[in-house]
C-alpha cells in the first residue's frame, strides 16, 4: 500500500519575544491572569516587514535539510494560513517563488487553527492517489496583525510562527504497523460561524479586520471535540487509546490540553506542550510543536502519535501517524 511518510520537520519563531509582564504595560491584563486561564508565558511576533510567506520559507528551508533533499525534489506545496500576505496570490505560491521553484503544484487552505491537519490530509491524498511523491506541508502565522490590543480576551491569546514538514511516498503493508500517516479525519460546523471569527474581509468590509471569539462558546466545544475525532482515527485502524504514545495536540490553552488528554486517558508526559512559549500560533501550533518534538529527541521511529486541532468555523480534525 502507498503510504505518505514525514521525511523531515522545521520550525521558525520571529526574533522578538513578548512576555506577559511585556504586555501588562500596555494591555489592562497579568501575568497571573493569562497564566491561570491559558497556560501562557510568552509570545512571538513577528518583526514589521516580515510576511507570513518568510516565516514559512524559513521553515520550510530547515524541514526541507533535515530531510536531505532539495527544493527540485518538491512537486507539491500546500500552506495553511488564515493571515496571507495578499488576499491574493497564496502564500504557497510566494514560498515557491522564495526557494526558487519553478514545478509542481501550490494553494493555501483556510480552516484557521485546524489548517495543518486539513493541509497534511489533503497532501497525504495527494500522494497515495500518485498525483505527487514530495511534498512541504507548512502552517505559518502572522496573527498578531489581526488582533485588537485593546481587547484583552483575545490578545494575549496568540502569536507568530511558522512549522513545516516534508512528506514523501512510501510503501506497506497496509495496516496499524506501517509507518507514515495511518489515517485523518475532518470535520466542520458552520453554525458556530460566529464564535470565532474576524470582524473583515474582502467581500464584507474591505479591511483585514480583527479577531473575535466567544472564549466559553470555543471551550465548551473543544474539549469534546478534540478527543472525539482523535478516537476516530484509531479507530479507523483498529487501535485503542491506550495505543498512544504521544499526543501533538493544536496549542490553544493549556486547559484545554489537559481536558483531551484526561479523556483520552494519557499522562501528561505524553503530551507534547509548547503553548507556555509559542502562545496560539493557529495552523503553525501543531508543525511547530512537532519540530520542537522531534528536535528534542522526543520522537522515536515507531512510536504513534495523534495531531488534533479545532478552529473557526468550527473545523476540526485528527491524524494519526506513526513516526
Amino acid at each position: 500500500m502507498r503510504r505518505s511518510r514525514i521525511l523531515g520537520t522545521g520550525s521558525y519563531l520571529p526574533a522578538k519575544v513578548v512576555s506577559n509582564q511585556e504586555l501588562a504595560t500596555y494591555v489592562d491584563t497579568s501575568d497571573e491572569w493569562i497564566v491561570e486561564r491559558t497556560g501562557i508565558r510568552q509570545r512571538h511576533v513577528a518583526a514589521e516587514g516580515e510576511l507570513t510567506s518568510d516565516l514559512a520559507v524559513a521553515a520550510a528551508t530547515r524541514a526541507l535539510a533535515q530531510a536531505d533533499l532539495d527544493v527540485d525534489s518538491v512537486d507539491l506545496v500546500v500552506v495553511a494560513t488564515s493571515t496571507p500576505d495578499h488576499t491574493f496570490p497564496a502564500v504557497a505560491t510566494a514560498v515557491q517563488r522564495k526557494l526558487g521553484m519553478v514545478r509542481g503544484a501550490a494553494f493555501d487552505v483556510q480552516a484557521v487553527c485546524s489548517g495543518f491537519v486539513y493541509a497534511l490530509n489533503i497532501a497525504d491524498n495527494f500522494i497515495r492517489l500518485g498525483q505527487a511523491e514530495t511534498a512541504l506541508v507548512i502552517g505559518s502565522e502572522t496573527f498578531t496583525r489581526i488582533l485588537d490590543w485593546q481587547d484583552r480576551r483575545t490578545c494575549v491569546l496568540f502569536g507568530d510562527g511558522a512549522g513545516a514538514v516534508v512528506v514523501g511516498a512510501g510503501h506497506g503493508r497496509g495496516d496499524a504497523s506501517d509507518r507514515g500517516i495511518l489515517a485523518c479525519r475532518l470535520g466542520a460546523d458552520g453554525r458556530h460561524y460566529d464564535a470565532l471569527w474576524v470582524d473583515g474581509g474582502p467581500s464584507s468590509t474591505g479591511t483585514a479586520g480583527h479577531l473575535r471569539m466567544n472564549g466559553p462558546e470555543v471551550f465548551r466545544h473543544a474539549i469534546g471535540r478534540l478527543a472525539g475525532v482523535s478516537r476516530q482515527v484509531l479507530e479507523d485502524v483498529g487501535l485503542g487509546t491506550d495505543s498512544i504514545d504521544l499526543m501533538v495536540p493544536h496549542q490553544a490553552n493549556r486547559r484545554i490540553l489537559d481536558g483531551v488528554a484526561k479523556r483520552l486517558g494519557l499522562a501528561p508526559e505524553r503530551v507534547i506542550v509548547t503553548v507556555d512559549r509559542h502562545a496560539n500560533t493557529s495552523a503553525a501550533s501543531i508543525p511547530l510543536a512537532l519540530a520542537e518534538a522531534a528536535a528534542s529527541g522526543r520522537l522515536q521511529a515507531g512510536q504513534l502519535l495523534v495531531m488534533n486541532a479545532m478552529g473557526g468555523g468550527f473545523t476540526w480534525g485528527a491524524a494519526l501517524v506513526r513516526w
